[in-house]
This record gives C-alpha cells, sequence and structure tokens, in this order.
C-alpha cells in the first residue's frame, strides 16, 4: 500500500509529469487553433465572394486592347482533286496609341463588407498606317480590302454604358457589338471600314469616346508603336500592376495621377502578324482600385503564434507553481489556454465591425484582464498576478508589432523567441528539476 501511495504521490508532484500534461494540453488546443485559422479563411471566402457578386453586377476587372485594324485575305491548298480556298486576317496595330482616362471610385455596400467600382472616361486616338502586305508575300488580287475591320478587345461588355462613339479618317463609324474574330480577342466592340489600295499620305487618325464601368482593376494593351496612357483618379489608394510600371505618378489624398509610355521594342510582338502567331497576353498594365482590406491576412499570421502565446503563458504559470509552491490544475491550464485562444475569434470578429487596430486593442485588453482576474484566484498573491498581467501586455505588444511590420516580421519574430528563451534559461537556472512541487530544491530564487 505504502508503494502505490508512494507512485501516487509522484506522480501528482514530479515536475517532470506536470510538464508532460503541459505539453499534451498544449497539443490539444492547437486543434482548436486550427479551426480558427480555418474560420478566418471561411470569412475571407465569404468576403471575396461578396465582392466579386458585386462586381458582376456593375462590371468585372477591364483590360482596354487595341485598337486593332484587320483585313481578311485568300490562301489556298491543294489536295489530290482540287485547289481549296482558305480566308485568314492579318492584323495591324496602331503607330501611335493615345488613351487618356478619368476614374471615377464609388464604394459599394453589402453587408458588413464593401467594394470599390469605377467608371472611367476614355479617350483612345491615335493614327494607324495603311497595311503593307509587302513582307507578308500575300498576293494584292487576294486581299480583301472592302471588308477591313477595326476592333476594340473589351473584356466585360456590360460595363459599357452611355454607348460608345468612334470617328476613323475623320468620319463617325457606327461601332457593333462582338468580334469578328474572336480568336485573339475573347470580346469587344468592331467596326467596319472598308479600305482602298490607294496608300494616303498620313494614315488614317481614329478616335474613340467611351464610359466603361468596371471593378478591382483597369488595364491596357501597349498596342502602338508608341503607346502613351494617362490616369487620373480621386481614388487615393491605387496599387500600379502589370507589365510596365508608370513612368511619373503622384499620389495624394485628394487621388492619383500617373503616366505610361510604352516602345514596340518593350513587347513581345509586333506590328503585325497572320491569324493567332501572336497574342498580347503578359503584356498589360494598368492599376488595381482595391480596398486596403488586411484583417484577414494580419488575423490569420496571428494565429501561427498561438502555439508561442500558449507555451510562455503555460510557463509563466508553471514558474509560479515551482517557486511559489502553488498547486495549478490541469483543467486549470486548458482554461487559460482556451482563453488565449478566443482572443483570436475575439479579434478576427471586432475586426469586421471597426478598424484592426482597435479590435487589437479590445480583444487583447478582454483577455488579459480575464486571465490576470482567473490568476488571481490561483495565485491569492497580488505580486504574482501583475506579473502574470506583465507578461501577457509584452506578449501582445509584441504580437501587434510583428503584425505591423512586413519586411522585418521575421527579424523580430526570431529575435523575440531567442530572448524569451534567454530569460527563460535565465529564471530558470537555479531550479531543481528533479525536487518536486511540495518539495522544492535549497536553491529556487533565480
Amino acid at each position: 500500500m505504502n508503494t502505490i501511495k508512494e507512485t501516487r504521490d509522484w506522480f501528482a508532484n514530479s515536475i517532470t509529469i506536470k510538464l508532460l500534461i503541459i505539453g499534451f494540453i498544449i497539443l490539444m488546443l492547437l486543434i482548436p487553433a486550427q479551426m480558427i485559422k480555418n474560420l478566418i479563411t471561411e470569412r475571407e471566402n465569404l468576403r471575396e465572394s461578396v465582392e466579386e457578386d458585386i462586381f458582376s453586377k456593375w462590371g468585372n476587372s477591364q483590360t482596354i486592347a487595341g485598337p486593332i485594324l484587320s483585313i481578311p485575305y485568300y490562301w489556298y491548298s491543294k489536295d489530290d482533286k482540287e485547289t481549296i480556298r482558305h480566308v485568314n486576317v492579318v492584323h495591324f496595330l496602331p503607330d501611335e496609341l493615345v488613351i487618356a482616362g478619368e476614374v471615377g471610385t464609388e464604394v459599394r455596400y453589402r453587408g458588413i463588407y464593401e467594394a470599390i467600382v469605377y467608371q472611367a472616361r476614355l479617350n483612345i486616338r491615335g493614327t494607324i498606317s495603311h497595311p503593307d502586305f509587302s513582307t507578308l508575300k500575300i498576293p494584292e488580287k487576294d486581299i480583301l480590302w472592302d471588308e477591313a475591320f477595326f476592333s476594340l478587345g473589351i473584356p466585360d461588355m456590360r460595363g459599357i454604358k452611355s454607348g460608345a462613339s468612334a470617328t476613323i479618317n475623320g468620319k463617325q463609324v457606327v461601332i457593333q457589338p462582338g468580334l469578328q474574330n474572336p480568336g485573339m480577342l475573347q470580346s469587344g466592340i468592331r467596326t467596319a471600314f472598308p479600305l482602298e489600295y490607294e496608300i494616303p499620305s498620313t494614315g488614317y487618325p481614329f478616335e474613340i469616346q467611351m464610359n466603361l464601368n468596371g471593378s478591382e482593376s483597369l488595364n491596357f494593351i501597349p498596342a502602338g508603336k508608341t503607346t502613351h496612357v494617362t490616369l487620373r483618379s480621386e481614388w487615393s489608394d491605387p496599387s500600379f500592376n502589370g507589365a510596365f510600371l508608370p513612368e511619373s505618378r503622384s499620389i495624394t489624398p485628394e487621388g492619383f495621377s500617373a503616366e505610361w509610355n510604352i516602345l514596340d521594342l518593350n513587347r513581345n510582338y509586333p506590328q503585325q502578324w497572320i491569324g493567332s502567331d501572336y497574342g498580347f497576353d503578359g503584356s498589360e498594365f494598368g492599376v488595381n482600385f482595391l480596398l486596403p482590406v488586411d484583417q484577414y491576412q494580419k488575423t490569420y499570421r496571428s494565429v501561427k503564434y498561438a502555439i508561442m502565446f500558449l507555451s510562455l503563458t503555460f510557463l509563466i504559470f508553471l514558474f509560479v507553481e515551482i517557486l511559489g509552491g502553488i498547486r495549478i490544475h490541469p483543467v486549470q491550464y486548458l482554461l487559460v489556454g482556451l482563453a488565449l485562444l478566443i482572443f483570436y475569434v475575439l479579434l478576427l470578429s471586432l475586426s469586421e465591425q471597426i478598424s484592426l487596430n482597435l479590435a487589437y486593442l479590445f480583444s487583447s485588453l478582454a483577455i488579459i484582464i480575464m486571465i490576470s482576474s482567473y490568476a488571481r484566484a490561483i495565485f491569492k498573491n497580488w505580486k504574482q498576478t501583475w506579473i502574470t498581467a506583465s507578461c501577457l501586455v509584452v506578449l501582445y505588444a509584441f504580437l501587434f508589432t510583428v503584425l505591423q511590420l512586413q519586411d522585418f516580421a521575421l527579424l523580430l519574430g526570431s529575435t523575440g523567441l531567442f530572448l524569451a528563451l534567454g530569460i527563460t534559461m535565465y529564471l530558470s537556472r537555479n531550479i531543481n528539476w528533479y525536487s518536486s512541487f511540495l518539495r522544492k530544491s535549497e536553491n529556487t530564487n533565480p
């Protein structure tokens, strides 16, 4: 009986067993931590689906491609019995392309979510030379000059508002929806422009004016031998993207202006080609109109530090047990761990209603007060309670600082972990780990 009692007492008072139990509790708490990560992803996906629904009704991301002059021609193949005639198309790009845009933005709301949409007033003008077929070795008799047409690529035709007007070679032309050669451009507008073989001295000047609704981004294809694009908007948080950045830009609280100048040598397709030999992929550039919503990413990043918070907080309670001779039940460790995890749920829910910084302040204060009050009830000692509360304040301040950083987050995080381990080693240097909680060693003061 004495042996059983001694074994039971050893099991109840062993520091090693307590460490194993704490480690097991931490591993078990990683399961709800992963569930919180899934919840964050679910909420982010819900926000994105709401944005996509708003965008689909107003107009999706727009990429202006062209205009392009296309001229059909005949080519021939032979089989055993006869000669077969086929039709293909030669595409010609402008010598000069100038696009000026005024972009008005608007924030649309649905429930707790919001999305940014825009209406762009675009003026597209330039000059395209008379087509030269000499380098293509296409006989003059096979060129269908009277079937030539202009095309302008627009991904989401629902975004065209108030119609569109076009003038080519000084003549007002009728714009029609749809493309005659959809292989190169998926959707857009076109106009017939029959040509004569006679070569004009000045080429064909053109001008297109249109109002275009869109969302997320407004992009352009550098279709000209020289392409010049200027954009102005009252949106104060643009993100320039694509293959080319602006040569000059100005961003103020009142809005932004940007200017691009691109040469044909900067892209990977020529001024003219046959059929679908080339495409515009990878050459688009423009600006994103996205709300700076990062609470989901920052909340998700914060959950990655859950194991550190659990370990360090449990370590504080363990030190109080060892150095103060206070027994803390595993269930109490579990409750403290659950409180630490509730912080992330509070942060997620509050950040959807208020700013992330305020959400972090309220959530961290709530958890610090809860755990400190619980620690006071366990420790029965104000000094140990204030030490615990101070450590929690330092931990949450450290996490907040890491979340605000981008380039130095890893450096600060690794440095913080190094310091935490160093402090732990220093404070525990004189602890006799072979002693029990009820039978402390002779040297327990750090």
